[in-house]
Order: structure tokens, then C-alpha cells, then sequence
């Protein structure tokens, strides 16, 4: 019979962690992730369902929110990705389509991102390294799309020592090599 586990976006059973000096560099894969967009018109209408599904208010432009077991994120004028627990929200999606129904576009995310979380000291030095966002001056909350070794990437900063980097799950080796070479050439 066939083993037929899952595989990270790296191609391992299990996530990969890398420390260099005090950062760490973490794939997280058990995320679930769906992309809401408002349809022309009903602009209003996705806010207030997604606001009464989420439980907390909606982040403005630039700008990440969160409250367990739900995160989001702003991606455009009336866009926002969503997140929470694969374990429990395999089907997000599925969950946030019921919730705001014909008003919106939802599109599962699940296997289209990879996602890297860097912790501890020093990351504006390690970002810098990387791409034209100025994480000096962020205290938490923020998030935004960027270019990361030509790859389109959003980074989301929970607090000043952690940084979530979403990236293009095909490209997961690529930016893996990019983060863990600013890395060791910041620290």
C-alpha cells in the first residue's frame, strides 16, 4: 500500500526550522487560507458579513487583524485574504462563501501559498536585505505585498520579532534560500 502523506512545500514530511544567530526561520503549513473579494456594489454588504463571521472588524489598507482563530488581511481596495487553523477550517473557503454568499468572490488559497515566519531580534537588518519595506517603523499589525528575489510576497508583522512572509507555494525553495541567506548575511 501506498504512503500517501502530505508534503510541505518544500518537499519534506515534516516543516523545516533554521536558526541563524537570534532569528529563526520557520515553515508554517497548517494554516488554511481563503481570499474574499467584494463584488461592484456589494462593497457594504461583504464588510458586515465578514465582520459578523470573523467576530472583529475588518483591516483597513496596509494593515493585518487578528483574533483567535481567525487573522486577516488587507490585499487590495475591498480584498482581503483570511486565515485560521487548517485542523479546523480545512474548508474556509467553504465557511466564508456561506457568509457573505453572491456578494463577494472567495477563492480557496490552501496549496497556492507557502508561508515562512521569522522570529526573534534584528529582522529589519534581515529585511532590508531583501525588500523596500521598512519594518523600523512598524509596532505590529501591519502587512503588505512586496517583491522578495522577484517573487510576490506579502509579509504580515504580528509584533516587532515575528514576520510572516505568504509566498508562491512554486517558488517555496527559491524564498526559502533568499530569507535564510539575508539571514546570514544581516547577523
Amino acid at each position: 500500500m501506498s504512503d500517501f502523506r502530505p508534503l510541505t512545500p518544500l518537499g519534506a514530511h515534516e516543516p523545516r526550522t533554521d536558526t541563524h544567530g537570534p532569528v529563526t526561520l520557520t515553515e508554517v503549513v497548517d494554516t488554511a487560507l481563503a481570499s474574499c473579494s467584494s463584488r461592484l456594489g456589494h462593497e457594504a454588504q461583504v464588510r458586515s458579513a465578514l465582520q459578523d463571521f470573523l467576530g472583529f472588524a475588518l483591516p483597513e489598507p496596509g494593515q493585518s487583524v487578528s483574533n483567535d482563530p481567525y487573522g486577516a488581511f488587507w490585499m487590495g481596495p475591498d480584498q482581503w485574504m483570511i486565515c485560521a487553523p487548517h485542523g479546523t477550517h480545512e474548508d474556509l473557503a467553504a465557511q466564508i462563501k456561506e457568509a457573505v454568499g453572491e456578494t463577494a468572490s472567495v477563492t480557496e488559497q490552501n496549496d497556492a501559498w507557502c508561508r515562512f515566519d521569522l522570529t526573534g531580534d534584528h529582522l529589519p537588518a534581515v529585511f532590508e536585505r531583501l525588500c523596500a519595506v521598512d519594518l523600523r517603523s512598524g509596532s505590529g499589525g501591519e502587512a503588505t505585498r512586496t517583491s522578495i528575489d522577484h517573487l510576490g510576497c506579502f509579509l504580515v508583522m504580528t509584533n516587532p520579532d515575528h514576520v510572516r512572509v505568504l509566498g508562491p507555494r512554486s517558488s517555496a525553495g527559491s524564498l526559502h534560500h533568499a530569507l535564510l541567506t539575508a539571514m546570514r548575511s544581516a547577523l
